[in-house]
């Protein structure tokens, strides 16, 4: 596909191991100590920081910044003391803690019991149901990253940043020849994530440095096409109000959302197709030709068989606690988790092009097409939707971890275990987290669906419990146009994503393209604009105009910067990995600085309020 790819993984060229670490107090690599100290400060330390924290931005913004940048730069202080190879140390920390932290994001599925007026289960019902959903999703995530990581090697801007900064903060001749760039990034990242929240200039543009950063990260022939989604989105509006789609006032992504989701889905039937295709050709190779594959690294390699054996385990836990655990139907539960492996790979696939998981659109498609099939109670979607909601959160931030691993070349079975780990504490914690948060904030109790635009809570907009609770009530009033508008998005994606293949195909197209700067300028106008990435012209679809607006410009600075001549590095200077460039560095930077910005906004809010 022709999204950006990274550099290859810089594990080949690994610094050898030290023979002990930098600081006495610190265990033996490798030992059973040391990943028991990793654990235990990713599950009990960091984790739960990064909960505190997605829970706040989901219940007060209905978003999050997800954990592994902000557990990466702290965890980094504790695994310096290892050189250059605490890189991986710290790479399990994060796993684990970006693990603990999506799910505690999850506490807004009892918020949209309680506005629902539903029953809520006892607390160990629940925490079982959301542990299998999570370790159901961290199966299929896997199952799924030799395509979307090794194979497509798409971006995942957080991931790459997270790369960055571990292998910046954890080897010295790399700080060295970055901390510029890194520290300027997290410093004005950190700086303007405070003002967003406290200016209201800057919070009337919606300012994300986040989301700059990530425009950084993966450059114009995203950043563009993210911008012309967002901008045809907006110009449709008032068709889509003059059909009966919005109506007059509603944001535009209410219904493009719908299409963006589907353009990804047309998009991806081609990719999976084209990789389907080489996989069956390759089982026709004659039998000599296959008798020796090219094997992977050894950190590579999983387990097929105990990926999928662990993946129908989870997958059948699932139904059965659904089922005679919470009393909901097998055939919706059944539903549920077979479009996991559908919306697993489109949530990860725009994740790993813009750094967005559409996770609660999986959840509004859900139910939409549950509806379709005569479900008409509200609580039930709401289990089931839960099973979409949780699973493609967990498999998009395994995905993501994978990325970082690939880079770094950190062992995924383990990277598995300690991601198998923050998913324990986080069924706990999600449900913990929000019985916390609804006790401190009693207005979080309050079903805003029935409340008048003047009735809002101002801090508290909760926007995807609205979007859930939105959904759900919808099935008592079937819209058919809904399906139209996901089947429109899927004409598109496959009917623009086979014209890309195509025309890339033909050989006469990637002569002129290679002959200097008019080919590579018809090339970028196709790419970005004539016929851009389906996965990036969507991002438009799913958020409001000016985070699209941020992200393409941050791509197109990025873009600028590095198409200018750079001089050559000085002999015997330290030569960054090529997909540490300046622009991928200082917007990593940016994003880093934003999720530590969340955080301390996220602590000091609930402390205020506990201790008020």
């Amino acid at each position: 596909m022709s999204t950006p790819t990274a550099a290859l993984p810089v594990a080949a060229v690994r610094t050898p191991p030290d023979a002990a670490p930098r600081w006495a107090w610190l265990p033996t690599r490798g030992t059973w100590k040391y990943h028991l100290l990793l654990v235990g400060l990713g599950i009990f330390v960091l984790g739960p920081l990064g909960g505190v924290t997605a829970s706040y931005m989901n219940f007060s913004l209905g978003f999050f910044v997800g954990g592994q940048v902000l557990a990466g730069i702290l965890g980094s202080t504790v695994t310096f003391g290892y050189g250059a190879e605490g890189k991986h140390g710290v790479n399990y920390m994060q796993t684990a803690a970006a693990s603990v932290a999506g799910m505690s994001a999850m506490g807004v599925l009892i918020q949209a019991m309680v506005w629902m007026g539903l029953a809520q289960p006892p607390i160990w019902q629940l925490v079982l149901y959301m542990l299998c959903i999570g370790m159901f999703g961290a199966g299929v995530g896997m199952l799924y990253t030799p395509i979307l990581v090794d194979r497509m090697q798409l971006s995942f801007p957080s991931g790459l940043a997270v790369a960055n900064i571990l292998r910046a903060l954890t080897d010295p001749v790399l700080l060295r020849a970055s901390v510029g760039q890194l520290g300027t990034g997290i410093a004005v990242g950190l700086a303007c994530g405070i003002a967003s929240a406290k200016v209201a200039v800057l919070g009337a543009i919606e300012l994300s440095t986040s989301t700059f950063g990530a425009g950084m990260v993966v450059g114009a022939r995203i950043g563009v096409p993210a911008i012309l989604g967002g901008l045809l989105g907006r110009a449709l509006a008032p068709y889509f109000v003059s059909i009966g789609w919005l109506h007059e006032g509603d944001p535009f992504r209410k219904i493009t959302f719908l299409i963006a989701l589907g353009t990804i889905m047309g998009a991806a039937i081609v990719d999976l197709g084209l990789i389907s295709w080489q996989a069956v050709q390759r089982l026709r190779q004659p039998a000599a030709a296959v008798a020796a594959p090219e094997g992977g690294p050894d950190w590579k390699r999983i387990n097929t068989l105990r990926l999928a054996l662990w993946v129908a385990c989870w997958g059948i836990g699932i139904v059965v606690t659904g089922h005679w655990v919470l009393g909901q139907p097998v055939g919706y539960l059944v539903f549920a988790v077979a479009l996991v492996f559908v919306f697993a790979v489109v949530n990860g696939i725009a994740a790993g092009v813009s750094d967005s998981a559409p996770i609660s659109s999986a959840f509004v498609v859900c139910i939409v097409m549950m509806a379709a099939l005569g479900l008409k109670d509200p609580g039930v979607g709401l289990m089931a939707g839960a099973v979409l909601l949780v699973s493609t959160s967990v498999a998009s931030d395994m995905q993501q971890d994978r990325s970082t691993g690939w880079r770094l070349g950190t062992n995924r079975v383990v990277q598995f275990r300690y991601q198998v780990a923050g998913i324990l504490m986080g069924a706990l914690l999600s449900v913990g987290f929000a019985r916390l948060f609804m006790a401190a904030y009693p207005v979080l109790l309050l079903d805003q669906t029935a409340m008048s635009a003047a009735e809002q809570p101002a801090q508290w907009s909760a926007a995807m419990t609205y979007k859930l609770v939105g959904v759900l009530r919808s099935l008592t009033d079937d819209k058919p146009y809904q399906r139209t508008a996901i089947w429109v998005g899927v004409a598109i994606g496959l009917a623009i994503e086979l014209l890309r293949k195509l025309i890339r195909a033909h050989g006469g197209y990637r002569r002129f393209v290679a002959r200097g700067k008019l080919g590579f300028s018809v090339d970028f106008l196709l790419d970005a604009v004539v016929l851009p990435s389906p996965y990036a012209f969507s991002f438009g679809g799913f958020v409001n105009l000016p985070t699209s607006l941020w992200l393409g410009a941050g791509g197109i600075v990025s873009s600028f910067f590095n198409s200018l001549p750079r001089a050559k590095p000085a002999p015997g200077g330290a030569v960054l990995p090529e997909d540490m460039s300046s622009t991928s560095l200082l917007g990593g930077g940016l994003i880093a600085g934003d999720a530590l910005a969340a955080l301390g906004l996220g602590i000091a809010g609930l402390l205020v309020t506990l201790l008020g």
